[in-house]
C-alpha cells in the first residue's frame, strides 16, 4: 500500500476515534432490537401494511417476510432521475419474486441545478442537500425496514440520500443510479458556443439550438459534474452493485442492474440466512471514505465534493478535512480526462473502461483500500469487472476488463498516467484556505499574479465585462457568496467570460467563497475561499487593484500588500439592500435558519451540527 495513503487512512481514524466509536456503538444498539413489526404495536403496524395488497400483508405479518423500503429522488425536472418513475413496480415484482416485499417510504426533493444556475433558486441549491437528507430520515423513520433502496443520481441528491442513510447506519442500504443520457453535441463544440454568446457573437437562438442539441433526453448529463463524479465514488465505496454507473437508462443490462440491487439489498439485510447484515454505517468507515477522495482526485472529478464528502463522512462519524485532499493528491495520478478536464464525455469514458478501470488501477497501484465491506462482498475487487445481461431473465455476468485502455486519451493506467498528481490542490495564503481544480487548466495558468477587480454580485462582474472593463491581467474576486451569505450559489455563468479573456491571451483567475459548477475548467479558480466574507474572512479586506497572486504550483492565495496595512484595513460589510435580496423570495425566507446556522465550507457546510 502507498505510504501516504497509509498515513492519511491512519491520521483519519485517530482524529475521529472518539466520534466513531459513539456512533458505532448507537449502530449496534440499534441493530440488537426486534424486527420493526414485531415490536410495534398493533395500531402501528395496521397503518403501516393498511394500503399493501393482502398477500403482502400475509408476508409482512404471518411469514415475516423481509421488507424492503424505498427512498426516491423521482421527478420530472431531472432528466437523470425521469427513469426512475417506473422503479417502484420494477422493483416490487423483483422483491415479490424473491420472496420480500417493498414499500415507498418516502421521496425527496431534487432541484436541478442546471435550470437554476445564475438564478435566484440556485442559492437554495446547497441547502437543498440538508433537506434531501432530512426528508430520507423522515421516510426511513418510519423504522420498519430491513433494508433500503436509495434512488438518487444529481449534485445535492446522492450527498443528500447518503448523510440521510448514514443517520440510520444500522440499516444496510443500496444506491440504484439510473444511467447518463445518450451523447449530444461535444463538450467542446457547447462550450466554444456559449464563449461566443458571451462575446455577443451568436444569438439566444443559436445558444438555445446548442445547448438543445447536448442536453436532449432522458438520463444524466454527459459531462464529468457534481452527478457522474457522485456515481464514480458510490463504485469507489462500493454502494453500488458493481459496474452499475454509467449504463444506459434504456439499456437491458439497466434493468438487470436494478433487479439485482434488490436481491443485493436482500442479501446484505440479516435475513436471508448463512448472510450477515451490512449495516450502511459499517460499509462506509474510514478506508471507505479516504478511496471515495482517491477516486474523485484520480478522475478530476467535482470541486462540490470537497464540501460534500466532509458531510458525508461526519456523518458516519469520521473527520475529513481539506489537507488529506491535498496530500492524497500529491500521491494520486490522474488517471481519466473527461470533460471539462477533456474532450471525451462519461459514454466513451464507460467506452474506454470507466469506473472499473480505474478502480482497478488504482488497486494494484496499492492506492486504494481493497479489504473493505461493499454491497458486492467482502471486497472492492467486484467493482474492477464488467457487468454483462445475459438469458431471457436479465441475469448480470461479470468479466474482467481489458489489460489496457479501451482510449488511452479518455482513460488510462497508473503506470503512464496523464498526470502523475490529481486534479484538486488545496491553497493557503493571507486570504484563507481554498481549493482549486487544475485538472482542466493550462499548465502555463497554474500561476496567476494580477491586479484584482472586485465584485459582490456575479450580476456586477458580468455587466463589467459586457462593458469592456476587464480586458486587461486580471484576478477577478466574487465575494459574499458563502453559505452564511446567501447559501453559496454556484457561479458557473462566470466561466464563458473569463475563459474569453483568457483566450484573448490576457492572465485571468477567479477567487470567490462561493463555488463553481461541478464543471468547472479551463479558467483557474480559487473557490470555497474559507472563511467567507460575511464571517469577516479576509477577502473582505480586499480593494480594487490590490494584486492578488493565485499559484497551484506553491499552493498559495495572497494578497500582496503591505502586511501592516492590510492588518489595519477595515472589513467591508455586505449592502443592506443586496443582503435583504438575498433574504426574500422565491422561497429564500425559508432557508434563513440554515444561513445563521450553517458551518464553513470545509467543515462541510453542514446545518445540523
Amino acid at each position: 500500500m502507498n505510504a501516504t495513503l497509509n498515513a492519511v487512512t491512519q491520521r483519519i481514524q485517530e482524529r475521529s476515534a472518539k466520534l466513531r466509536g459513539d456512533y458505532l456503538a448507537r449502530i449496534a444498539k440499534l441493530q440488537g432490537r426486534q424486527r420493526g413489526f414485531e415490536r410495534m404495536g398493533c395500531a402501528n403496524v395496521a397503518h403501516a401494511v393498511a394500503a399493501l395488497p393482502s398477500n403482502d400483508k400475509l408476508r409482512i405479518v404471518a411469514e415475516k417476510a423481509p421488507h424492503l423500503g424505498v427512498v426516491t429522488a423521482y421527478n420530472d425536472m431531472l432528466s437523470a432521475h425521469q427513469p426512475y418513475e417506473g422503479y417502484p413496480a420494477l422493483i416490487r415484482a423483483e422483491a415479490h419474486r424473491l420472496g420480500a416485499t417493498v414499500q415507498v417510504a418516502g421521496g425527496v426533493p431534487a432541484m436541478c441545478d442546471g435550470v437554476t444556475q445564475g438564478l435566484p433558486g440556485m442559492e437554495l441549491s446547497l441547502f437543498s442537500r440538508d433537506t434531501i437528507a432530512m426528508s430520507t430520515a423522515i421516510a426511513l423513520t418510519h423504522d420498519v425496514f430491513d433494508a433500503a433502496l436509495l434512488l438518487g443520481i444529481c449534485d445535492k441528491i446522492v450527498p443528500g440520500l447518503l448523510i440521510g442513510a448514514l443517520h440510520f447506519g444500522h440499516l444496510p442500504c443500496v444506491f440504484v443510479p439510473a444511467g447518463p443520457m445518450s451523447s449530444g453535441i461535444s463538450n467542446s463544440e457547447k462550450a466554444k458556443v456559449r464563449e461566443l454568446y458571451a462575446q455577443g457573437k451568436v444569438g439566444r437562438d443559436e445558444l438555445l439550438k446548442s445547448e438543445s442539441a447536448a442536453y436532449h433526453g432522458a438520463g444524466t448529463c454527459t459531462f464529468y459534474g457534481t452527478a457522474n463524479s457522485n456515481q464514480m465514488l458510490l463504485e469507489a465505496m462500493g454502494l453500488h452493485v458493481p459496474g452499475s454507473a454509467f449504463v444506459h437508462p434504456h439499456d437491458d443490462l439497466r434493468t438487470a442492474l436494478t433487479r439485482e440491487a434488490v436481491g443485493a439489498a436482500l442479501q446484505i439485510s440479516g435475513r436471508v440466512p448463512g448472510q450477515a447484515a451490512k449495516p450502511i454505517g459499517h460499509v462506509v468507515d474510514e478506508r471507505c471514505i479516504v478511496n471515495a477522495m482517491v477516486a474523485l482526485l484520480a478522475t478530476g472529478g467535482s470541486t462540490n465534493h470537497l464540501i460534500h464528502w466532509v458531510a458525508v463522512a461526519r456523518s458516519a462519524g469520521i473527520l475529513i478535512n481539506w489537507t488529506d485532499f491535498s496530500d492524497l493528491s500529491a500521491v494520486v495520478p490522474l488517471l481519466a480526462r473527461v470533460y471539462p478536464n477533456g474532450s471525451a464525455d462519461v459514454n466513451q469514458f464507460q467506452a474506454a473502461g470507466g469506473p472499473g478501470f480505474v478502480i482497478r488501477e488504482l488497486l494494484d497501484a496499492g492506492l486504494m483500500h481493497e479489504d473493505v465491506l461493499s454491497v458486492a462482498g467482502n471486497s472492492l475487487r467486484p467493482y474492477t469487472f464488467v457487468p454483462r445481461a445475459v438469458g431471457q431473465g436479465g441475469e448480470v455476468q461479470r468479466e474482467p476488463l481489458p489489460t489496457a485502455s479501451g482510449d488511452d486519451g479518455v482513460v488510462r493506467g497508473a503506470a503512464a498516467p496523464f498526470s502523475a498528481t490529481g486534479g484538486l490542490k488545496l491553497l493557503d495564503g493571507n486570504l484563507g484556505r481554498a481549493v482549486i481544480k487544475v485538472s482542466a487548466v493550462p499548465e502555463d495558468r497554474h500561476t496567476v499574479e494580477a491586479p484584482c477587480r472586485v465584485f459582490t454580485t456575479q450580476e456586477a462582474m458580468l455587466a463589467a465585462f459586457k462593458a469592456g472593463e476587464l480586458e486587461r491581467d486580471v484576478v477577478v474576486v466574487v465575494r459574499f457568496q458563502g453559505p452564511h451569505a446567501n447559501g453559496m450559489p454556484e457561479l458557473h455563468k462566470l466561466t464563458p467570460p473569463l475563459a474569453v479573456l483568457q483566450g484573448k491571451g490576457f492572465k485571468v483567475a477567479l477567487v470567490t467563497d462561493g463555488r463553481m459548477s461541478g464543471a468547472s475548467g479551463k479558467v483557474p479558480a480559487a473557490i470555497h475561499v474559507s472563511p467567507e466574507a460575511l464571517a469577516g474572512g479576509p477577502l473582505a479586506r480586499l480593494r480594487d487593484g490590490d494584486v492578488v497572486r493565485v499559484c497551484a504550483n506553491t499552493g498559495s492565495l495572497t494578497a500582496l500588500v503591505d502586511a501592516a496595512e492590510w492588518a489595519a484595513r477595515p472589513v467591508a460589510t455586505l449592502d443592506p439592500d443586496e443582503a435583504d435580496v438575498n433574504a426574500h423570495g422565491l422561497g429564500r425566507e425559508l432557508f434563513a435558519g440554515l444561513r445563521r446556522n450553517v458551518l464553513s465550507a470545509e467543515e462541510g457546510a453542514c446545518t445540523w451540527l
